[in-house]
């Protein structure tokens, strides 16, 4: 009978620590007050479509529903300039032309200042083939509750030269608030970040420099990759003195799109990139991890695993970084790099309240089972590039958690000892 009790008490005390952990958590909520201004569209519209060189756009204080796609195409040394955040937003909720709610393409040396985009049925902000954009002191936000319905990119440089985005606020982005896609020479500054799927990506981009952001409340923190299948190659990126804290809301993501693949609770996460540097960051209290480490073979068998066992590839993706397109890019893309390079884990600040990570992703259940009873701070797949001098090496050594899984051998060589991989 004695032993029964016993019995009894554990099943209820492992239900209750299941339901702390496994419990299904709210989606945040984004609201303000707005007060719209009817009948601005068409001039607003005509400021950016009889824009010229050298021109400076000029929008008044006010909230203004638009319609329609604002372009800037083919122009240089153009400012378009607001009365502030909150003061001037441009809302786009209801659009029933176009998907972004500012596209500017083909142009040099734009700067965009001074206001807020909400509510775009795509991105929010889109640069494309652009040689100098300075995006600074904008909010880009969808209201209301995140949903994988709100448009992929709050500020979405792509192919571009000299970008900074500096002091800006990116909220409820369904793939990633601040986004710099196959671009080079990049600044990523003094931003707050929260709510979003990813709240900082940098995607197969050169030289870029992240630094004095608060990000905080998204799926995943900072995200360093390089995927297969596009036009340039990522290297030389430093993430320092940023605050990256509690990134543990549920990943709401399309559904088959590569950021879907991030683990709720990672603070960093490298993927198959070289030449990072990570030092003095702050990672706080992030469920998972605070800085995951990964090769594109496991996203690869990741993705042939889901594609198996539960999705037709017409069920995968949206069109937005589709694992199930990635990963046939992977197998076409003979100059493509899958490992992690030279990635330096310099000295950053680690501490997590936590005694158990988060159970509501694959990780998180298997470092409770592999590493009870602590958090982690630096995880790594354990797969070694075959052509450079090191895969990872760690500079602070001491008062780390460390785990090299060795996932893709069923943890044959699974070790914790960080010392191993110490920077010579």
């Amino acid at each position: 009978m004695k032993k029964l009790y016993y019995v009894v008490i554990g099943l209820f005390a492992f239900a209750f620590i299941a339901y702390l952990f496994i419990k299904k958590e709210p989606l945040p909520t984004y609201n303000v007050d707005r007060y719209y201004i009817e009948g601005k569209e068409n001039e607003i519209l005509a400021k950016f479509l009889l824009a010229k060189d050298s021109s400076v756009i000029e929008l008044d204080e006010g909230h203004f529903l638009l319609g329609q796609s604002l372009i800037l195409d083919g122009v240089n040394n153009v400012t378009i300039r607001g009365k502030g955040i909150h003061k001037t937003v441009l809302s786009f909720k209801g659009q029933n032309k176009g998907a972004e709610g500012i596209r500017i393409s083909n142009a040099q040396n734009i700067t965009l200042e001074n206001l807020t985009v909400e509510d775009a049925k795509g991105d929010n902000i889109k640069v494309m083939d652009t040689k100098g954009i300075i995006i600074r002191n904008v909010q880009s936000s969808w209201v209301g509750k995140v949903s994988e319905k709100n448009g992929a990119y709050a500020f979405y440089p792509v192919l571009c030269e000299n970008v900074t985005i500096d002091g800006c606020i990116s909220i409820g982005a369904s793939d990633a608030g601040i986004y710099v896609g196959q671009s080079q020479e990049v600044t990523i500054s003094n931003n707050t970040v929260f709510y979003n799927v990813a709240g900082i990506e940098s995607e197969n981009s050169t030289n870029v420099k992240i630094f004095g952001n608060e990000v905080y409340e998204n799926t995943g923190g900072i995200l360093v990759f390089d995927l297969p299948g596009l036009t340039r190659y990522g290297k030389n990126i430093e993430v320092f003195n940023n605050k990256i804290y509690n990134n543990n809301i549920k990943n709401y993501a399309p559904e088959g799109s590569i950021v879907g693949q991030t683990p709720s609770g990672t603070g960093a996460l490298v993927l198959a990139t070289e030449n990072v540097h990570f030092h003095d960051n702050v990672f706080t209290n992030n469920k998972t991890t605070s800085i995951a480490l990964s090769s594109y073979l496991l996203i690869y068998e990741m993705g042939k695993r889901d594609a198996e066992e539960e999705k037709s590839p017409d069920e995968l993706g949206n069109g937005v970084a589709s694992a199930d397109k990635l990963n046939d890019e992977f197998l076409k893309d003979k100059k493509y790099n899958p490992y992690n390079r030279k990635i330096k884990i310099g000295v950053n600040s680690y501490s997590n309240s936590r005694w158990f990570p988060t159970l509501n992703n694959d990780f998180g259940k298997l470092l409770l089972f592999k590493k009870p009873f602590q958090t982690i701070d630096i995880l790594w797949d354990g797969v070694v590039s075959p052509n450079t001098d090191y895969t990872i090496c760690i500079d602070n050594t001491k008062d780390i958690n460390f785990y090299n899984a060795d996932l893709l051998n069923d943890f044959k060589n699974a070790t914790t000892n960080e010392s191993l991989y110490k920077c010579r």
